[in-house]
């Protein structure tokens, strides 16, 4: 069984915890390397708790915890956790994952300056929120080519299509084959052609209507998670997404996975990260598969793009504005040359004799 050296976690949060502790269970790396600037040290604190398991689950992995970067050293894959989530609002809504584009955006700017500085040949996998507009930044950022880089929303939202179908066909979550694609959002696109109940039409077993509400459902399924939690947003069903993803590649599976990727004219899209179907394995996204879709899928599946689109042009926007400001606070401020404002201090006033 092949193994990383070394994985690195970015974020000691909720999903952070639980793919330190997987990772270690599963075996897919000697090393797992995770970062959180939070004090005291809830990485080191994380790692150490999970590291005094090990024994217990036959697990001889090592733990390197920091509070900067330097815990990524050496890594040749890193999965990105951190951002602010989506909190409850005192009046009781929720912000979107767009409204968090900004702080988010910057959070990641610091990850891709981490990510150069100790690791510059990992691959990347990113979860952090808004998906789409994130994993677009970093690319920008560590400037990857397409296969080392990829983010985690379609498995996600395909586990949850084939769970509400199998709840309501009665039947088992293994029975169900299912696709969910595009932008990780309202927008996204569960693909009813493609699924199947034991190889058979999902319509042979649910009514048209109530695959709309199902699908609808879909679309709205992590604001569902955040409504009930109250605090924080889904975190163990997108873990065990990442880890599929993880698992994929590092066990060389060839496994076609929903992810999103970085589409250089596939679906006739250029320089977007859109989720399709992709054969993941040792190399990364190997290959896009392009899926062959009704009239109305593709319409669905053209909005979502164009909703990345918009979104990629304001992250286009104020990832400018923020370079920008970078760039000149370190432009030193200009001064008077010494000796110039000296000779101008013995100058003589006008009209004045020397």
């Amino acid at each position: 069984m092949a193994i990383k050296r070394k994985l690195g976690i970015v974020g000691a949060g909720n999903i952070g915890g639980i793919l330190l502790l997987e990772i270690a269970a599963r075996k897919l790396a000697r090393t797992i390397g995770i970062v959180d600037i939070k004090p005291p040290a809830v990485a080191a604190g994380k790692a150490l708790d999970v590291a005094e398991g090990t024994p217990i689950i036959n697990a001889d992995v090592n733990f390197v915890a920091s509070r900067d970067f330097s815990a990524l050293e050496g890594c040749e894959c890193v999965i990105n956790t951190a951002g602010v989530p989506r909190a409850m609002r005192p009046d009781g809504t929720f912000p979107s994952r767009e409204e968090l584009l900004a702080t988010n955006l910057q959070i990641a700017d610091a990850v891709a300056d981490g990510i150069n500085m100790y690791c510059p040949d990992a691959c990347l996998v990113n979860i952090a929120n808004p998906l789409d507009a994130i994993v677009y930044r970093l690319h920008q950022k560590l400037k990857k080519p397409k296969h080392r880089i990829s983010g985690m929303a379609g498995v996600l939202d395909t586990a949850r299509y084939r769970l509400f179908i199998a709840q309501e066909a009665g039947v088992s979550v293994e029975n169900v084959e299912a696709m969910v694609l595009g932008g990780h959002g309202d927008t996204m696109v569960p693909i009813r052609s493609c699924t199947r109940i034991a190889g058979m039409p999902v319509e042979q077993f649910i009514s048209s209507k109530r695959l709309d509400e199902i699908e609808d459902r879909v679309r709205k399924a992590g604001g569902e998670v955040v409504s009930l939690l109250g605090t924080g947003s889904a975190f163990v069903s997108p873990c065990w997404a990442t880890l599929e993803m993880m698992e994929a590649q590092v066990h060389d599976k060839k496994k076609i996975l929903p992810v999103a990727t970085l589409l250089e004219g596939e679906y006739g899209v250029h320089g977007l990260f859109i989720g399709v179907p992709a054969i993941m394995g040792r190399g990364g996204i190997e290959k896009v598969i392009e899926v062959k879709m009704t009239p109305a899928e593709k319409e669905l599946f053209k909005a979502s793009v164009e909703a990345v689109r918009q979104t990629a042009r304001e992250v286009d926007r104020m990832g400018a504005e923020m370079d920008k400001a970078k760039k000149a606070a370190r432009k030193p401020a200009a001064k008077k040359p010494a000796a110039k404002a000296a000779a101008a201090k013995k100058q003589p006033a006008p009209g004045k004799k020397k």
